[in-house]
Protein backbone atom coordinates (compact mmCIF):
# COMPACT_ATOMS: atom_id res chain seq x y z
CA UNK A 1 0.00 0.00 0.00
CA UNK A 2 1.74 3.15 -1.16
CA UNK A 3 0.98 6.81 -1.06
CA UNK A 4 2.20 8.14 -4.39
CA UNK A 5 1.90 11.76 -3.32
CA UNK A 6 4.19 11.14 -0.34
CA UNK A 7 6.66 9.27 -2.52
CA UNK A 8 7.02 12.26 -4.85
CA UNK A 9 6.71 14.77 -2.00
CA UNK A 10 3.83 16.73 -3.51
CA UNK A 11 0.37 17.70 -2.21
CA UNK A 12 -2.80 16.04 -3.51
CA UNK A 13 -3.68 19.16 -5.50
CA UNK A 14 -0.27 19.31 -7.21
CA UNK A 15 -0.26 20.32 -10.87
CA UNK A 16 1.19 18.09 -13.56
CA UNK A 17 4.21 20.40 -13.81
CA UNK A 18 4.82 20.12 -10.06
CA UNK A 19 4.55 16.34 -10.30
CA UNK A 20 6.93 16.23 -13.24
CA UNK A 21 9.42 18.51 -11.48
CA UNK A 22 9.32 16.41 -8.30
CA UNK A 23 9.80 13.18 -10.23
CA UNK A 24 12.67 14.58 -12.25
CA UNK A 25 14.41 15.65 -9.03
CA UNK A 26 14.07 12.19 -7.51
CA UNK A 27 15.04 10.43 -10.74
CA UNK A 28 18.29 12.37 -10.88
CA UNK A 29 18.98 11.82 -7.18
CA UNK A 30 18.44 8.04 -7.29
CA UNK A 31 19.67 7.37 -10.82
CA UNK A 32 21.72 4.12 -10.92
CA UNK A 33 24.41 5.77 -13.01
CA UNK A 34 25.17 7.98 -10.00
CA UNK A 35 24.54 5.31 -7.35
CA UNK A 36 26.04 2.11 -8.68
CA UNK A 37 25.30 -1.11 -6.76
CA UNK A 38 23.02 0.73 -4.32
CA UNK A 39 19.94 -1.50 -4.06
CA UNK A 40 18.04 0.94 -1.84
CA UNK A 41 18.39 3.74 -4.38
CA UNK A 42 17.47 1.36 -7.20
CA UNK A 43 14.19 0.62 -5.43
CA UNK A 44 13.53 4.30 -4.73
CA UNK A 45 14.22 5.06 -8.40
CA UNK A 46 11.64 2.51 -9.52
CA UNK A 47 9.22 3.55 -6.78
CA UNK A 48 9.34 7.17 -7.97
CA UNK A 49 8.71 6.01 -11.54
CA UNK A 50 5.75 3.96 -10.33
CA UNK A 51 4.25 7.00 -8.59
CA UNK A 52 4.86 9.20 -11.61
CA UNK A 53 3.28 6.65 -13.99
CA UNK A 54 0.03 6.94 -12.05
CA UNK A 55 -0.08 10.63 -11.09
CA UNK A 56 1.00 11.87 -14.52
CA UNK A 57 -1.87 10.04 -16.22
CA UNK A 58 -5.18 11.90 -15.80
CA UNK A 59 -7.39 8.79 -15.81
CA UNK A 60 -5.13 6.73 -13.56
CA UNK A 61 -4.77 9.59 -11.12
CA UNK A 62 -8.55 10.11 -11.02
CA UNK A 63 -9.16 6.44 -10.22
CA UNK A 64 -6.35 6.47 -7.65
CA UNK A 65 -7.80 9.57 -5.94
CA UNK A 66 -11.30 8.06 -5.91
CA UNK A 67 -10.43 4.60 -4.65
CA UNK A 68 -7.16 5.26 -2.85
CA UNK A 69 -5.20 2.39 -1.37
CA UNK A 70 -8.09 -0.01 -1.86
CA UNK A 71 -7.34 -0.01 -5.56
CA UNK A 72 -3.59 0.29 -5.19
CA UNK A 73 -2.89 -3.26 -6.25
CA UNK A 74 -3.97 -2.40 -9.79
CA UNK A 75 -1.20 0.13 -10.15
CA UNK A 76 1.34 -1.83 -8.24
CA UNK A 77 0.89 -4.86 -10.47
CA UNK A 78 1.20 -2.86 -13.67
CA UNK A 79 3.85 -0.30 -12.77
CA UNK A 80 6.15 -1.67 -10.09
CA UNK A 81 7.35 -4.40 -12.41
CA UNK A 82 8.74 -1.89 -14.87
CA UNK A 83 12.44 -2.36 -15.49
CA UNK A 84 14.88 0.46 -16.15
CA UNK A 85 14.42 0.22 -19.89
CA UNK A 86 10.66 0.71 -19.52
CA UNK A 87 11.17 3.70 -17.26
CA UNK A 88 13.41 5.53 -19.70
CA UNK A 89 11.34 4.52 -22.69
CA UNK A 90 8.19 5.98 -21.14
CA UNK A 91 9.53 8.92 -19.15
CA UNK A 92 12.95 9.72 -20.64
CA UNK A 93 11.65 12.88 -22.32
CA UNK A 94 11.36 14.73 -19.02
CA UNK A 95 15.07 14.58 -18.18
CA UNK A 96 16.62 16.87 -20.82
CA UNK A 97 18.98 19.44 -19.24
CA UNK A 98 19.81 17.62 -16.02
CA UNK A 99 20.73 14.39 -17.79
CA UNK A 100 22.56 16.28 -20.52
CA UNK A 101 24.70 17.79 -17.82
CA UNK A 102 25.19 14.80 -15.50
CA UNK A 103 25.21 11.58 -17.54
CA UNK A 104 27.06 10.14 -20.50
CA UNK A 105 25.42 8.22 -23.33
CA UNK A 106 24.22 4.82 -22.20
CA UNK A 107 22.25 1.95 -23.68
CA UNK A 108 20.39 -0.93 -22.09
CA UNK A 109 20.99 -4.25 -23.79
CA UNK A 110 19.71 -7.76 -23.57
CA UNK A 111 22.07 -10.58 -22.76
CA UNK A 112 22.52 -11.06 -26.49
CA UNK A 113 23.78 -7.49 -26.81
CA UNK A 114 20.80 -6.10 -28.74
CA UNK A 115 20.33 -2.36 -28.12
CA UNK A 116 16.87 -1.50 -26.81
CA UNK A 117 17.00 2.21 -25.91
CA UNK A 118 19.35 5.14 -26.40
CA UNK A 119 18.77 7.46 -23.45
CA UNK A 120 20.98 10.28 -24.66
CA UNK A 121 22.83 10.88 -27.87
CA UNK A 122 25.68 13.30 -27.81
CA UNK A 123 28.13 14.07 -30.57
CA UNK A 124 31.34 14.09 -28.60
CA UNK A 125 33.33 15.14 -31.65
CA UNK A 126 31.25 18.20 -32.49
CA UNK A 127 33.53 20.61 -30.58
CA UNK A 128 36.80 21.23 -32.34
CA UNK A 129 39.98 22.21 -30.60
CA UNK A 130 40.66 25.92 -30.30
CA UNK A 131 44.05 27.59 -30.15
CA UNK A 132 44.87 29.94 -27.29
CA UNK A 133 44.69 33.71 -27.67
CA UNK A 134 47.75 35.96 -27.72
CA UNK A 135 47.78 39.32 -25.95
CA UNK A 136 49.92 42.36 -26.60
CA UNK A 137 49.92 45.92 -25.25
CA UNK A 138 50.14 48.87 -27.65
CA UNK A 139 50.97 52.31 -26.23
CA UNK A 140 49.69 55.28 -28.22
CA UNK A 141 49.91 59.05 -27.82
CA UNK A 142 46.94 61.36 -28.36
CA UNK A 143 48.05 62.32 -31.87
CA UNK A 144 48.05 58.65 -32.91
CA UNK A 145 44.67 58.10 -31.25
CA UNK A 146 43.30 61.16 -33.05
CA UNK A 147 44.33 59.93 -36.49
CA UNK A 148 44.21 56.17 -36.05
CA UNK A 149 47.09 54.19 -37.45
CA UNK A 150 48.19 51.11 -39.30
CA UNK A 151 51.41 49.44 -38.33
CA UNK A 152 53.25 46.14 -38.47
CA UNK A 153 54.23 44.41 -35.25
CA UNK A 154 56.27 41.31 -34.53
CA UNK A 155 54.38 38.55 -32.77
CA UNK A 156 55.63 35.16 -31.61
CA UNK A 157 52.93 32.56 -32.17
CA UNK A 158 52.58 28.78 -32.36
CA UNK A 159 51.94 27.40 -35.83
CA UNK A 160 51.61 23.88 -37.21
CA UNK A 161 54.84 22.44 -38.50
CA UNK A 162 54.90 21.87 -42.27
CA UNK A 163 53.74 18.52 -43.67
CA UNK A 164 51.98 17.37 -40.51
CA UNK A 165 50.13 14.10 -41.08
CA UNK A 166 47.45 12.45 -38.98
CA UNK A 167 46.22 8.91 -38.50
CA UNK A 168 43.22 7.33 -36.77
CA UNK A 169 43.53 6.93 -33.02
CA UNK A 170 44.30 3.31 -32.15
CA UNK A 171 42.37 3.51 -28.89
CA UNK A 172 39.00 4.48 -30.42
CA UNK A 173 39.58 3.52 -34.08
CA UNK A 174 39.02 7.09 -35.19
CA UNK A 175 35.59 7.52 -33.61
CA UNK A 176 36.71 9.76 -30.76
CA UNK A 177 34.70 7.70 -28.28
CA UNK A 178 35.19 4.47 -26.36
CA UNK A 179 32.49 2.15 -25.09
CA UNK A 180 32.46 0.45 -21.71
CA UNK A 181 30.04 -2.35 -20.79
CA UNK A 182 29.18 -3.14 -17.20
CA UNK A 183 26.79 -5.70 -15.75
CA UNK A 184 23.91 -4.28 -13.67
CA UNK A 185 20.73 -5.62 -12.17
CA UNK A 186 19.05 -4.64 -15.44
CA UNK A 187 21.48 -6.56 -17.56
CA UNK A 188 24.35 -4.98 -19.47
CA UNK A 189 24.79 -1.24 -19.34
CA UNK A 190 26.79 0.32 -22.14
CA UNK A 191 28.39 3.72 -21.52
CA UNK A 192 30.09 5.83 -24.16
CA UNK A 193 32.70 8.41 -23.19
CA UNK A 194 35.28 10.62 -24.89
CA UNK A 195 38.53 8.87 -25.77
CA UNK A 196 41.20 10.01 -23.31
CA UNK A 197 44.03 9.40 -25.78
CA UNK A 198 42.88 11.63 -28.65
CA UNK A 199 40.57 13.77 -26.45
CA UNK A 200 37.58 12.92 -28.64
CA UNK A 201 39.16 14.08 -31.92
CA UNK A 202 39.55 10.60 -33.39
CA UNK A 203 42.97 11.45 -34.84
CA UNK A 204 46.53 11.53 -33.57
CA UNK A 205 49.67 12.92 -35.18
CA UNK A 206 51.36 10.25 -37.26
CA UNK A 207 54.86 11.67 -37.05
CA UNK A 208 56.03 14.72 -35.11
CA UNK A 209 58.90 16.72 -36.65
CA UNK A 210 61.98 17.11 -34.46
CA UNK A 211 61.54 20.89 -34.30
CA UNK A 212 57.90 20.65 -33.14
CA UNK A 213 56.38 20.05 -29.71
CA UNK A 214 54.15 17.10 -28.83
CA UNK A 215 51.20 18.78 -30.60
CA UNK A 216 53.14 19.31 -33.83
CA UNK A 217 53.55 23.06 -33.22
CA UNK A 218 56.56 25.28 -33.69
CA UNK A 219 57.09 28.86 -32.52
CA UNK A 220 57.55 31.44 -35.27
CA UNK A 221 58.00 35.19 -35.25
CA UNK A 222 55.52 36.75 -37.62
CA UNK A 223 55.04 40.31 -38.84
CA UNK A 224 51.36 41.14 -38.47
CA UNK A 225 49.65 44.21 -39.88
CA UNK A 226 47.22 45.82 -37.46
CA UNK A 227 44.81 48.71 -37.95
CA UNK A 228 43.87 50.88 -34.99
CA UNK A 229 40.76 53.01 -35.53
CA UNK A 230 40.80 56.64 -34.45
CA UNK A 231 39.24 57.51 -31.10
CA UNK A 232 40.22 54.38 -29.17
CA UNK A 233 40.19 54.71 -25.40
CA UNK A 234 42.66 53.69 -22.74
CA UNK A 235 42.08 50.06 -21.71
CA UNK A 236 40.04 49.06 -24.76
CA UNK A 237 40.82 45.64 -26.25
CA UNK A 238 40.79 45.04 -29.98
CA UNK A 239 40.59 41.55 -31.46
CA UNK A 240 42.37 40.33 -34.57
CA UNK A 241 40.67 37.03 -35.39
CA UNK A 242 42.79 34.03 -36.35
CA UNK A 243 46.13 35.60 -35.42
CA UNK A 244 46.65 33.73 -32.17
CA UNK A 245 48.08 30.23 -31.69
CA UNK A 246 47.16 27.42 -34.05
CA UNK A 247 46.04 23.91 -33.05
CA UNK A 248 46.20 20.58 -34.89
CA UNK A 249 43.33 18.54 -36.36
CA UNK A 250 41.78 21.45 -38.26
CA UNK A 251 40.97 23.24 -35.03
CA UNK A 252 40.15 26.92 -34.82
CA UNK A 253 43.10 29.30 -34.49
CA UNK A 254 43.07 31.63 -31.50
CA UNK A 255 42.87 35.41 -31.71
CA UNK A 256 45.33 38.25 -31.16
CA UNK A 257 44.05 40.58 -28.43
CA UNK A 258 45.48 44.11 -28.53
CA UNK A 259 45.26 46.13 -25.32
CA UNK A 260 45.43 49.89 -25.89
CA UNK A 261 47.26 52.01 -23.32
CA UNK A 262 47.27 55.79 -23.69
CA UNK A 263 50.49 57.73 -23.11
CA UNK A 264 50.33 60.85 -21.00
CA UNK A 265 50.53 64.05 -23.08
CA UNK A 266 52.71 67.03 -22.17
CA UNK A 267 50.05 69.65 -22.91
CA UNK A 268 46.66 68.04 -23.41
CA UNK A 269 44.50 66.09 -20.99
CA UNK A 270 41.79 63.83 -22.27
CA UNK A 271 38.30 63.54 -20.81
CA UNK A 272 36.23 61.26 -23.02
CA UNK A 273 36.19 62.80 -26.50
CA UNK A 274 37.11 66.27 -25.19
CA UNK A 275 40.64 67.59 -24.92
CA UNK A 276 41.54 70.06 -22.16
CA UNK A 277 44.33 72.59 -22.46
CA UNK A 278 45.69 75.18 -20.01
CA UNK A 279 46.60 78.44 -21.78
CA UNK A 280 48.78 80.87 -19.82
CA UNK A 281 48.72 84.57 -20.63
CA UNK A 282 50.35 87.59 -19.03
CA UNK A 283 48.59 90.33 -17.07
CA UNK A 284 48.99 92.86 -19.91
CA UNK A 285 47.60 90.31 -22.39
CA UNK A 286 44.62 89.73 -20.15
CA UNK A 287 44.00 93.47 -19.81
CA UNK A 288 44.61 94.50 -23.41
CA UNK A 289 43.56 91.35 -25.24
CA UNK A 290 45.72 89.48 -27.73
CA UNK A 291 45.95 86.54 -30.13
CA UNK A 292 47.49 83.17 -29.31
CA UNK A 293 48.30 80.12 -31.44
CA UNK A 294 47.64 76.60 -30.25
CA UNK A 295 48.89 73.46 -31.96
CA UNK A 296 45.97 71.04 -32.25
CA UNK A 297 45.99 67.23 -32.47
CA UNK A 298 45.76 67.34 -36.26
CA UNK A 299 49.18 69.04 -36.25
CA UNK A 300 47.77 72.42 -37.29
CA UNK A 301 47.98 75.76 -35.51
CA UNK A 302 44.75 77.37 -34.44
CA UNK A 303 44.59 81.16 -33.88
CA UNK A 304 42.81 82.00 -30.63
CA UNK A 305 41.47 85.47 -29.88
CA UNK A 306 41.85 86.60 -26.28
CA UNK A 307 39.39 89.38 -25.55
CA UNK A 308 40.46 92.34 -23.44
CA UNK A 309 39.57 92.03 -19.77
CA UNK A 310 39.40 88.22 -19.87
CA UNK A 311 39.28 86.71 -16.38
CA UNK A 312 41.41 83.99 -14.89
CA UNK A 313 39.68 80.59 -15.27
CA UNK A 314 37.51 81.58 -18.23
CA UNK A 315 36.87 78.90 -20.83
CA UNK A 316 37.21 79.08 -24.60
CA UNK A 317 35.74 76.15 -26.55
CA UNK A 318 36.87 75.11 -30.02
CA UNK A 319 34.11 72.94 -31.42
CA UNK A 320 35.01 69.61 -33.08
CA UNK A 321 38.72 70.00 -32.29
CA UNK A 322 38.76 67.14 -29.83
CA UNK A 323 38.97 63.39 -30.46
CA UNK A 324 36.65 61.51 -32.82
CA UNK A 325 34.25 58.92 -31.45
CA UNK A 326 35.44 55.39 -32.19
CA UNK A 327 32.40 54.90 -34.45
CA UNK A 328 33.39 58.01 -36.41
CA UNK A 329 30.02 59.75 -36.07
CA UNK A 330 31.04 62.69 -33.89
CA UNK A 331 33.95 64.64 -32.46
CA UNK A 332 34.74 66.13 -29.10
CA UNK A 333 35.83 69.71 -28.39
CA UNK A 334 39.09 71.39 -27.45
CA UNK A 335 38.43 73.14 -24.16
CA UNK A 336 40.89 75.93 -23.33
CA UNK A 337 41.17 77.25 -19.80
CA UNK A 338 42.67 80.73 -19.37
CA UNK A 339 45.31 81.05 -16.69
CA UNK A 340 46.72 84.53 -15.98
CA UNK A 341 50.37 84.27 -15.10
CA UNK A 342 51.51 86.30 -12.08
CA UNK A 343 55.28 86.83 -12.03
CA UNK A 344 56.96 86.05 -8.73
CA UNK A 345 59.63 88.72 -9.17
CA UNK A 346 59.49 92.16 -10.79
CA UNK A 347 62.06 94.96 -11.20
CA UNK A 348 61.91 98.39 -9.57
CA UNK A 349 60.38 100.08 -12.59
CA UNK A 350 57.57 97.51 -12.74
CA UNK A 351 57.08 97.75 -8.99
CA UNK A 352 56.63 101.53 -9.14
CA UNK A 353 54.13 101.14 -11.99
CA UNK A 354 51.93 98.72 -10.04
CA UNK A 355 52.18 100.77 -6.87
CA UNK A 356 50.94 103.73 -8.84
CA UNK A 357 47.84 101.93 -10.17
CA UNK A 358 46.99 99.60 -7.33
CA UNK A 359 44.60 102.08 -5.73
CA UNK A 360 43.02 103.06 -9.01
CA UNK A 361 39.31 102.28 -8.89
CA UNK A 362 39.56 100.47 -12.22
CA UNK A 363 41.91 97.89 -10.64
CA UNK A 364 39.89 97.34 -7.47
CA UNK A 365 37.46 94.40 -7.54
CA UNK A 366 33.83 95.29 -7.15
CA UNK A 367 30.99 92.80 -7.16
CA UNK A 368 29.13 94.50 -9.99
CA UNK A 369 32.24 94.97 -12.15
CA UNK A 370 32.04 93.23 -15.46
Amino acid sequence: MKNYYEILGVPKNATINEIKKAYRKLAIKYHPDKNKNNKIYEEKFKEAAEAYSVLSDTEKRKRYDNFGNNNNEEYYSTSSNMNMEDIFTNFGDIFNDEFEENFTEFKFSTSSGETRRNIKRKNINKNKLRGSNLRITLRLNLEEIYKGLEKKIKVKRMKLAPNIRYKNCNNCNGTGIVTNITNTFLGKMQTTVKCNLCKGIGKIINKIPKTANSKGLIQVEELINIKIPSGVTDGIQLKLSGKGNEVPFNGKTGDLIILIKEKAHKEFKRKGKNIHYNLYISIPEAILGTFKYIKTLDNNKKRIKIKSGIQNGEIIILKNKGLPAINGYSKGDLIIKINIWIPKKINNKQKKFFEKIKNDNNFIYKKNNK
